[in-house]
C-alpha cells in the first residue's frame, strides 16, 4: 500500500487548495479513504472520509462547507478540495485508508507520506 499526498503549498487566507492522492498496491472501492492532518505541536486529527462503495461523505465540524473530499475510482486517487482556507488550517496533510470512523478519529489503517499546507498573509 502506498499513499503520496500531493498539491500542498503556501495560500494566503480565503484562498483555495487541491489536494491530491492516487493509491496504488490496492482498489479504492469498497475501501473508506480521507484525510488526517496534523500542525505543528498539536495532535493529528481527522479531517473528512468518504466511503468509495456508497460515496458518503463525512468532515470534521471546523471544514464542514469549506472542504470536499472526492474520489475517481477510475483514477484510484482521492482528492481533497479546500476552500476558504483559514490559517488553523496550516498543517501537514495524509490520506488515510480504513473505516470512516477510525479516519475521523486519526486512527487510520494506514497512512502515507504527507503535504504541508501553509495558510498565511
Amino acid at each position: 500500500v502506498q499513499l503520496q499526498a500531493s498539491g500542498g503549498g503556501l495560500v494566503q487566507p480565503g484562498g483555495s487548495l487541491r489536494l491530491s492522492c492516487p493509491l496504488s498496491g490496492f482498489l479504492l472501492d469498497p475501501y473508506a479513504i480521507g484525510w488526517v492532518r496534523q500542525a505543528p505541536g498539536k495532535e493529528r486529527e481527522g479531517v473528512s472520509c468518504i466511503n468509495t462503495s456508497d460515496g458518503r461523505t463525512y468532515y470534521e465540524n471546523s471544514v464542514k462547507g469549506r472542504f470536499t473530499v472526492s474520489s475517481d475510482n477510475a483514477k484510484n486517487t482521492v482528492y481533497l478540495q479546500m476552500d476558504s482556507l483559514k490559517p488553523e488550517d496550516t498543517a501537514a496533510y495524509y490520506c488515510a485508508v480504513g473505516t470512516c470512523s477510525l479516519i475521523l478519529d486519526a486512527a487510520p489503517d494506514y497512512w502515507g507520506q504527507g503535504t504541508l499546507v501553509t495558510v498565511s498573509s
